[in-house]
Formats: structure tokens, sequence, C-alpha cells
């Protein structure tokens, strides 16, 4: 299953419907633009194995530009739009690309791209003569490059914790095109998905991260449909599954929170019944959301636990969930071991390091320590997440190793707390971290974005200061409340902790 085939089969099957403007590409459409890009960066000199970066929005040129970097062997680099220049630089830099692809959205950041990289071509969405991909794109034969083999895909981290590294995948075993994927088989006997065509998937998030990336193209391979918002919008997402009978769809719990956060005449405003399949992922969701979630929607959202490396997943369905409420399941994908400081697998129910062994592993491009760090001597690898597992096999996630805070000797992860305070119904989002402490060496710091800035202060601190005792130990309760309008999260869902930790770190240093 392939776009290639569809194309030939139904060239008039909308592949992707742009969510703010109601635009369609056709499977036809969409593999001529495929082929028009292969042959374009064929005629700028890239080669199988050559890496070209991606700075965009969640534009239909996305499309072709996956597609045509899939049959064309080269190593497409997506990079959030959420960077600085800077740290675009260093990604251009680290990944060797030799084309950067992007648009006049960026126009703010992409002059000191240009400083820090004078040598990078560029190619630009609404850009002018040599620099305009439009017209270089449309100057190239719709017929597909001789040499075509399957490209891949280098997705650099969130850099949450530091500089973003890329994740080296390992070259496909089967190289041919058309060759079937691991994903195909997860999304279709694992969560459920039609093969026949008739699925319509809503993606709210943005295209350069991995996972609206993977199950986009996993929905083109089955020959589906994809609604693809610009940006996600609770009431738009809801009114987005009735307009166009959404079946699937992909979500973060961060979506779900602002979802649940609506108005009840809005939330209940909208026909979800054409709706049969929810996947989230890229963050834990508390207990109380998913609860929520699953009497709102039914028993049709499916969680799983996977990362960019690609060492393994889990997956776990509404029913599962319910009776074993917290857990992103069993491994579906690789072999799960739980390892204590010593290396030493530790009992069910006690929590660990979460290394995942499987015979394909990627490295940490340019990043050798990285990559030595995250494996296990037995040759497992970890995504840095700690949790444990049950009597079931069934796997809970307690927090990121990194974000571990150690106050007065003990170890508290804050992921606990954030799933308290979330649930709040005066809470949009919430980040605990550590912040350095003289007395303790780190303090309990919660970031709190209330729903309404105009309630924030004292009188907030209180009441989620009650809200929380009873339900934590004092020593996890925040020595300190920070109410703004506004977290660092990435669109993907991710949160910037690292940002909120140097701001404390270098008010910390000021004092001194």
């Amino acid at each position: 299953m392939h776009p290639i085939l569809h194309a030939q089969t139904k060239p008039d099957h909308p592949a992707v419907i742009l969510a703010g403007t109601g635009q369609i590409v056709t499977y036809g459409e969409m593999n001529d633009g495929a082929n028009r890009f292969a042959q374009l960066l064929r005629s700028r000199g890239l080669q199988p194995g050559d890496a070209y970066a991606v700075l965009l929005e969640n534009h239909l040129r996305y499309f072709d530009i996956i597609w045509g970097s899939q049959r064309s062997g080269c190593l497409l680099v997506p990079i959030s739009t959420r960077l600085t220049a800077p740290e675009i630089a260093y990604i251009l830099e680290d990944s060797g690309a030799k084309l950067l692809i992007t648009s006049r959205k960026f126009d703010d950041v992409v002059p000191g791209v240009r400083q820090l990289a004078p040598d990078m071509p560029c190619l630009i969405l609404g850009g002018e003569g040599e620099e305009d991909f439009e017209a270089a794109l449309a100057a190239q034969p719709a017929e597909p490059i001789p040499d075509q083999a399957s490209g891949l895909a280098m997705l650099y981290s969130s850099g949450t914790t530091g500089r973003p590294k890329g994740v080296r995948p390992k070259p496909p075993a089967d190289p041919e095109v058309a060759a079937p994927v691991p994903l195909i088989g997860l999304a279709v006997m694992g969560a459920g998905m039609p093969s026949d065509g008739s699925m319509v998937y809503l993606s709210p998030a943005p295209m350069y991260h991995a996972a609206p990336m993977g199950w986009c193209t996993t929905v083109h391979r089955l020959g589906g449909t994809v609604v693809m918002m610009e940006k996600f919008d609770p009431e738009a997402a809801l009114a987005l599954i009735e307009k166009y009978r959404v079946t699937d769809s992909q979500w973060v719990p961060t979506h779900f929170v602002r979802m649940l956060k609506l108005p009840e005449e809005v939330r209940t405003k909208y026909d979800l019944s054409s709706h049969r399949r929810a996947i989230h992922a890229a963050a834990p969701c508390p207990i109380p959301v998913k609860q929520e979630m699953i009497e709102w929607w039914g028993p049709i959202i499916v969680e799983y636990y996977a990362g960019s490396e690609g060492i393994g997943m889990t997956m776990v369905k509404s029913e599962q969930w319910l009776a074993h409420p917290g857990s992103v399941g069993p491994a579906i994908f690789g072999t799960l071991h739980i390892c204590g400081p010593d290396g030493e697998e530790v009992p069910t129910g006690q929590d660990g390091l979460i290394y995942f062994e499987n015979e394909i592993l990627p490295t940490y491009h340019n990043d050798p320590e990285k990559t030595a760090d995250a494996m296990h001597p037995k040759g497992w690898m970890t995504l840095g997440d700690i949790g444990h597992l049950d009597e079931d096999g069934f796997l809970y996630l307690t927090d990121r190793k990194s974000h571990m805070i150690i106050s007065g000797g003990v170890n508290i992860y804050p992921q606990e707390i954030e799933n308290l305070l979330i649930t709040h119904d005066k809470v949009m989002d919430a980040a605990v971290i550590g912040a350095p402490c003289p007395d303790l060496g780190e303090k309990v710091v919660a970031v709190v974005q209330p729903v309404d800035m105009g309630l924030a202060g004292e009188a907030l601190e209180l009441e989620l200061r009650a809200f929380l005792d009873g339900q934590l130990s004092r020593v996890k309760m925040p020595r300190l409340f920070d109410f703004r309008p506004e977290l660092p999260r990435e669109a993907n869902g991710k949160l910037y902790k690292r940002e909120l930790r140097d701001e404390y770190a270098a008010k910390a240093q000021e004092a001194v």
C-alpha cells in the first residue's frame, strides 16, 4: 500500500484537506507534486543519503515534500517552527543539510539563520527569483525519477533539556519505495484503522513532529483522507469532526484538557457520531482527564507510548485502560525492561528506568556520548522515562528522569503534581520544576496558567494549596506558585521545562 498506487486507482480521491480553507489535494495531484519534488532534489544535486531541512507551517506542500523525499532516498530533517535562529542554524550544520525549504511565515527568523549559515541554499514558499519554491517545483517534470529509493526522516528532539539531538534511523531492510512499513500493521491490527480507503483522519498537530508525520503518511498508505488543521483550536476541532465526518484522529493530552475546559453547551453542540478511533500520545495523560474523555467520546480512545527513536511501542485501548487506569499498555513492539540504578531489573510494581529491547536501534547523530548514555549493557535502549510494570505487563509512566526534583534529599517526580493541578477547574496548564534553594538543594515550584489570568493571585494560590492538601505529602507541596498567561509548550504537547529551570537558575544567581 502506497500513495503511488492510490494515485493510479483513485486519482481524484482527496488525499489532504486544509481545514482552514477547505482546499483539497487529490491523490493524483499529490503524486505529481511528489514526483516534481523528487526531481527538484536531484536538480539541486541531492543524491540518496543527502540531507535537507524543512522549516514550514502546516502547509499543503508539506505532503509533496514528504512523499517526494520518500521516493528520492534523501534524508528529510523537519525543524520545529518554535526554534530560534541559532537553534535552526545548529540543526542545519549538525545534520549536514544541503538545502533549506521554508516560507514567508518565517521572515522573522530566516535572516538570522542566513547570518549564521550564509552558504545554505534556500527555497521559500512565497519567495522570489531563484528562491521561489513554487516556481522551482513547477519547472520540474511530473515523472518519477529513474533511481527511486525509499527516503528517511531524521527528527530532532524538542530540546526540552538541552540542544536538540538528531535521531538517525537505520536504513530500511527493503529500499523499495512501496515496501511495507511496520506502522501499517500497528495502525490496522493494533488501532483498528480501516484499510479500505474510507478513513477520514483529523490531524491537529504540527507536521514537523514524529507522530503527525508518521500517522498522516500511514493514512495515505491506507488510501484515506487527511484533514490537516493549520493550528489547533478546541472548538474548531470538534466542528471539523462533524463537517468532514471524521473517523480517526490523533491528539496529545493538552488537546484533551482544552476541549474539556470548553463550556458544556459548546462541547455538546457538535455531532461526533462518525468518530471511531481517537489516538493519543506524546505525554502522560492524567487519569481524571482520560476518564472524562472516555465518558464523553465513548471507548474509542487508543493510547500509545513511543518516541522518535522508534525503539519500541506500547498500546492500550479504552477497555484495557479502564481495567488498568493510568497505564499506557503492554508492549506491542519491542520488549520492555525496567531497571534500577545498578542496571538490574526491578520487581513488578517498582519504578525504574524504562528500556526497550529491539533488534534494530537508532543512534543520536554526531553524539556517541548520548547514544552510549541511552544504552543498557545488555544492548537495550531507553527514552529516559521512569515507570513500572504491573502483573499483567502493562506499563505505567512516572516521569522523565531528567525532570526529577531532589529536595532535601528526597526524589520528587513533578508529573504527579502536574496531573493533580490540571484537574482543577481554574487551571488550564501547569508545569512543576525544581528551582535552586540554599536549604533544600531544590525547591518545588508550580508554574500555573489559569483559565482566566484575572484570577491569578494570592486567593487562587490558597485555593490550589487547599486542593492539593491531603493528596500530596508535604515534601511535594510547591513552595512557590507562579501564575503566567501561557507556558512554553510545544504544539506537539511537550513542555519546555528547560526554559523555566534556566530562568529560575538565573534569578537565583542574581540574588547571590
